[in-house]
Parts: C-alpha cells; structure tokens; sequence
C-alpha cells in the first residue's frame, strides 16, 4: 500500500499527517508485528494509548490449517411458503450494505451452496444467524434450518429471532429450544432497547434455557451494552461484526476502540471479528489485508485471545471477496501467534461459546 507509508512516517515523526480517504491507520497497527521494544511503536503508544490487553507472544510462528468454525452465515431460499428475508425485497435498500443486487439475484442459497463455497477452506462448523427478518413466526425459521442440519449437516447452531421485549417472548423462546442445534437470540428490537427494562425481562430469560446473544451494536451504545453485561454476568454476549465499524477515519477509529473498551473486564463478552468488508464497501473501496488489519488488531488487543474468534458473514461478504481469499486474510492476520492461540480463534472459543 504505497499511500499508507507516508502516513505513517509522518506519526512516527511526530509530525501532523495529511488527512487521507483510507484512514490513516495503517499507521498505528501496523506497528503491531514490530517488537514490543521497538522504540517507533512505544511511540505510536504515548500518542494513541497502548492496549489494554496484550497478546503473549513466543517468536515467529507458521500459518498453521487449523479448522475452522464459521460463527456467521445466513441461508436462505425465496420464494417460501412461510419464510420472509424483508432485507432482500426489490424495494429495500440496506442502510449499510446499499445495492446488494448481487445478493437479490441469488434466489437460493442454502447448506448446499455454502458448502461448495468452503469445500477448499478446512470449515467444520458453521453457526447460523438469523437472517428471514419479516417473517410472522420466526420459529419457522429455526424448524427449516434444524431440517436442513438433520440432512446436510449444516448448520452445527442456530441463532433466532424473538422480540424480546413482548410480554409472552417466553413461550417463543421454549419454542425455538425445541431444536436441538438452537443456541442463541439475536433481536433487531428499535428504539433504546438496551437500557428498556422489557428488554432486559426477556433477555434475562437466556439464561434460564442457556442461550447466547448476538448483538450488532455500534460504538456509540456499547456503554449500554456493557452496562448490560454486567447485569447479567451469566449470560454471554458476542458482540458481533467486530463492532460493526461504518466509517475509515481516524477519529472514528478511535471511538470505535473507547467502544470495545467498555467491555474491558467482562468475562461473558466475547468479539466476533467479522462483516468488516462491509465498512470498507461503504467508504468506496475494496478491502485489502492492511485495511482490515487495524480492526482486527483492536480487537485482539481488547478482548484478548480468549474471547475473540472469527466469522465470515457469507454470503453478504462474498459480495467483496472469495471465501477462500477472506480466511486466508484471517490466517495471516494471525500467522505469528501459537498454534494453541490460532486454534483458540478459529475453532475452540467459538465451539466453547455456541456448545458445538
């Protein structure tokens, strides 16, 4: 990337960098395959603020194949009988994902499809997120996905969809825990709903029948969600789409990270480092590795090892690469940690956390 050196030899030097479309990034986390003592980075860390947690390191380490489990994929197969992907109607237009005419055109992609997509990626779990938003029954959902498992194999865990704020969520949870591969709830609720006190009456039913929340939350609101943590300590929330990042500034940049460091110290919350060629898409370019190295870094450098793991987002990131181009961004991003660390992030936390 011959535009981001520059950048980041103007930090170094302590001189003010000329603003730049891609944000000038590359400049601080790219430090992070330096030595600890290496005076440039200790630096980058008097200007910017030096992690909150560190990633122990023991010398250079190979990229090595491990396994890995898919923590975010969405399936679908239109028309259906009882099944609605609303985000996927001719008339929406995605707030984040903006034309996503490729994705219209696929009228079907199931188990089958994905895992052709994967065939060459050593995938051996796939977790699903709930994705046919507008439709009446969202355990309907959960039935059609648990059949597709019992004859493909895929997927492994199912995340679904309740209004967690109406009086009788209950009885669609227990609904949805009759399937023996459900294992979570992600709620698209409006409003405030992380400090609503209705919300919190069905989230704290999680932990009666064990389940996990997924949660899309920008930085502005993760205090919230952080407050929320707390509250239920035993409850595990993976915040997911590694915080969803929307703009590549630098001030962005930073708030996005205060964000993550409301979750500094909270055992039962854990990163999903995924969906990030959405925020490159939606400032106009291509990802690249060193795009996406900044955001990845961050979160390990937050959440640490032990509660960080990897997601795809397919196929709405197929949009911007090959499946096989994104994990192998993801096995170099981590190509200098240990064998058991890599592991930790593509396969056992995630086997840990969603009970697979």
């Amino acid at each position: 990337m011959p535009w981001a050196l520059p950048v980041t030899n103007a930090l170094i030097m302590n001189q003010t960098p000329t603003p730049t479309t891609f944000f000038e990034i590359a400049l601080v986390r790219s430090t992070r395959r330096r030595s600890r003592s290496n005076p440039k980075r200790q630096d980058l860390w008097k200007r910017f603020g030096k992690p909150n947690i560190m990633i122990s390191k023991s010398g250079r380490h190979t990229m090595t194949d491990h396994d890995f489990v898919d923590t975010h994929v969405h399936f679908w197969e239109r028309p259906h009988d009882t099944l609605t992907w609303a985000w996927l109607a001719e008339d929406f237009t995605h707030p984040q994902l903006g034309r996503t005419r490729y994705l219209k055109d696929m009228s079907r992609y199931t188990a089958d499809e994905y895992l052709t997509d994967v065939k060459d990626s050593s995938v051996s779990k796939a977790v699903h997120i709930q994705a046919a938003i507008g439709s009446e029954d969202p355990v309907e959902e959960t039935r059609w996905l648990q059949e597709m498992a019992d004859t493909t194999g895929c997927p492994q865990a199912i995340v679904g969809d309740a209004r967690l704020q109406d009086p009788d969520v209950e009885s669609v949870i227990a609904r949805h825990c009759e399937y023996s591969n459900f294992r979570g709830m992600r709620d698209f609720a409006e409003g405030d709903y992380l400090v609503d006190e209705n919300f919190h009456r069905g989230y704290a039913l999680l932990e009666k029948y064990d389940l996990v929340y997924d949660l899309d939350v920008f930085w502005e609101n993760m205090h919230k969600a952080a407050a929320m943590a707390k509250k239920f300590p035993n409850i595990v929330l993976v915040v997911d789409h590694s915080g969803f990042p929307q703009e590549r500034t630098l001030e962005y940049f930073w708030n996005w990270r205060a964000g993550l460091a409301e979750f500094i110290g909270l055992d039962n919350v854990y990163i999903k480092i995924s969906g990030l060629g959405m925020g490159d898409q939606m400032a106009g370019r291509e990802w690249t590795l060193e795009t996406i190295r900044p955001w990845v870094e961050s979160c390990f450098e937050v959440f640490g090892i032990e509660r960080s793991f990897f997601g795809s987002n397919w196929p709405v990131d197929r949009m911007y690469s090959s499946y096989a181009q994104l994990i192998e961004a993801y096995r170099e991003l981590v190509s200098d940690f240990s064998s058991d660390e890599q592991k930790a992030l593509f396969s056992s936390n995630a086997e840990r956390v969603y009970r697979i």
